[in-house]
């Protein structure tokens, strides 16, 4: 009897114990969980080529549907003059710029370290110009990660997005020094991209629109859904004199009437199949494209072109071109066979520009 009184003692101390060990592991497990939903989380850089990439605000001139606008009272005569540009070069096709002129696209994540990027004069400006270095710092303290590539061609783009910071950066003319730096001729930065309506600030950026590459490129992802959902930057020979918004500057020079400023919005007639026409996957995406949110006269080049995504990076990291695949073998040169050019529409000029 004894040892029984004994244990029954004994019990109710027993028991506390237990129940202080069950509230202890309770509390633990809930710190966890509470310390993995609340913590940041750090987006991995994706493993398949394609983004994730900047999304403007709701309202930015990239998104914004064209489909009604109304056209400029000259649209058929500068339509035309646009379709005379695609048809006197290159056996007629506008190309995809997707290679050596493409927009190089890299992300930064918060381990890419940060440095600033010098300035090369190509240009031979007189002195190194304002904001680069003093006040906002275009080219101070950029996170370029190592595997970074400019465009192979001449203009030597290279776009760094940082989503953590939501800044983008766009360079001209870039290149890594032996010793691991970099300089660049020109570009700019936007900040707060998310709420960004889109250009940079006159006279920075790379195209000479004053409009980012990396808000009108078809993208890798574009591409590999077949859905394009923004305005597309269109590259032309002769552009006029002036500028159209959403550009805020410009580099054209022709004094053709029937000549548009860069800047200029055109849309595919949105009465047009696009389904009856000859044209590539990619093709047809563009021209649906074309359909709703219009083409952007972005820049001058040697031929009219539309800007797509370079693939440097992701050459880099596996050796091949996600391009090959995905336009199933057709180059660039002729993803835009078959696009209908004379039955483009041009819009009236300075259309979304807010007054007041």
């Amino acid at each position: 009897m004894a040892g029984s009184e004994t244990a029954a003692a004994r019990s109710p101390d027993w028991r506390r114990w237990l129940a202080g060990v069950l509230a202890l592991l309770l509390t633990v497990a809930v710190g966890v969980a509470v310390w993995r939903t609340t913590r940041p989380v750090e987006e991995p850089i994706p493993t398949v080529p394609g983004g994730p990439y900047p999304r403007f605000a709701a309202e930015s001139v990239f998104y914004a549907d064209v489909s009604s606008a109304p056209l400029d009272a000259r649209s058929a005569d500068k339509a035309r003059n646009l379709a005379r540009q695609v048809a006197d070069r290159y056996n007629g096709v506008a190309a995809l710029n997707s290679s050596k002129f493409a927009a190089s696209f890299v992300r930064a994540d918060s381990q890419t370290p940060r440095a600033d990027v010098s300035f090369h004069n190509c240009q031979r400006k007189p002195a190194t110009p304002p904001r680069l270095f003093d006040g906002p710092g275009y080219f101070k303290d950029v996170p370029i990660p190592e595997d970074a590539r400019p465009a192979e061609g001449s203009d030597a783009h290279l776009a760094v997005w940082d989503p953590a910071g939501d800044t983008l950066w766009e360079f001209w003319q870039a290149k890594r020094r032996d010793d691991g730096s970099w300089q660049a001729c020109w570009g700019g930065r936007i900040d707060d991209v998310s709420r960004s309506n889109g250009p940079f600030r006159a006279p920075y950026g790379v195209a000479a629109s004053g409009l980012p590459h990396t808000g009108y490129m078809v993208t890798l992802d574009d591409a590999r859904s077949g859905r394009i959902e923004h305005a597309l930057g269109l590259v032309i020979p002769d552009p006029a004199r002036g500028h159209s918004y959403p550009a805020n500057r410009s580099d054209g020079n022709s004094a053709n009437p029937s000549s548009v400023p860069e800047g200029t919005r055109l849309r595919l007639d949105p009465s047009v199949d696009v389904d009856s026409l000859s044209l590539s996957p990619l093709g047809a995406a563009i021209a649906r494209a074309a359909q709703k949110y219009g083409f952007i006269v972005t820049d001058r080049g040697g031929a009219v072109a539309v800007m797509a995504e370079g693939a440097e990076v992701w050459k880099g990291r596996t050796g091949q071109n996600p391009w090959t695949d995905l336009m199933g073998g057709v180059p660039g040169y002729g993803q835009l066979k078959g696009f209908p050019w004379e039955r483009l529409q041009v819009i009236q000029r300075d259309w979304g520009k807010r007054t007041g």
